[in-house]
């Protein structure tokens, strides 16, 4: 099994330290195909952090798209990253779902309950991410978002009522490193590399991922 926070096969992408931005964007497009965009950034004003958009009530300050038309301007040419990011030295990394892959989403307590659970059973893993609001995203095969529902419910949950989030066609998720305000930085639990570049299907997942949501979910209602 591949280490979880760990580094196995290839170099793991990102370095996230020490690495410019265009760089870490090129190699998404680069050594994993992945189609990528860059998103609005952070700035400073003091201590204060504050989003390029400067709207007053930003939800996604740092990491989200920067204009309506944001799905034609992802890509996965190096050279084409390598411009945008030019351009944009300190915009946030996006990556969008339904393409290379789509992403599913939980509340990191549960993330870490079921990820301990998926490695004593041995499930195959692709890479997973953690966001500084206390999220974490596994990726997964295109296609999750049309089926998770009906799994889900045959697992005995009802989806309205578990906190599991499928990022699927139309939307995105933001990639290390980009920095989210107030709190940092998204980063790798499981990194990408060569032994996890053949990603699961949701259904692999989704029975320890629901049971953990579950239980978050029951934890929340015992308060």
């Amino acid at each position: 099994m591949e280490e979880t926070i760990g580094v196995t096969g290839a170099p793991p992408i990102p370095q996230q330290r020490g690495e410019q931005l265009i760089e870490t964007a090129v190699r998404y497009a680069e050594e994993r195909h992945w189609d990528v965009f860059p998103g609005a950034s952070l700035e400073h004003d003091g201590d204060t952090p504050r989003c390029s958009c400067d709207a007053d009530a930003c939800p996604a300050p740092g990491a989200h798209p920067t204009a309506p038309g944001w799905a034609g301007l992802a890509s996965g040419s190096a050279s084409a990253v390598r411009r945008m990011w030019s351009k944009q030295p300190r915009a946030s990394i996006l990556l969008p779902t339904g393409r290379a892959f789509e992403a599913l989403e939980v509340p990191e307590m549960a993330g870490c309950l079921a990820l301990a659970r998926m490695e004593r059973m041995e499930v195959s893993l692709g890479p997973v991410t953690r966001t500084p609001h206390g999220r974490m995203l596994f990726l997964v095969l295109p296609g999750a978002s049309a089926k998770v529902p009906e799994l889900v419910r045959n697992l005995g949950w009802v989806p309205a009522a578990l906190d599991l989030i499928c990022r699927g066609e139309g939307e995105y998720i933001a990639a290390p490193p980009t920095r989210m305000a107030p709190h940092g930085s998204v980063q790798w639990v499981r990194r990408p590399t060569a032994t996890n570049r053949w990603l699961p299907d949701a259904e692999d997942l989704i029975s320890p991922l629901a049971y953990a949501c579950g239980r978050d979910a029951a934890a929340l209602r015992g308060r």
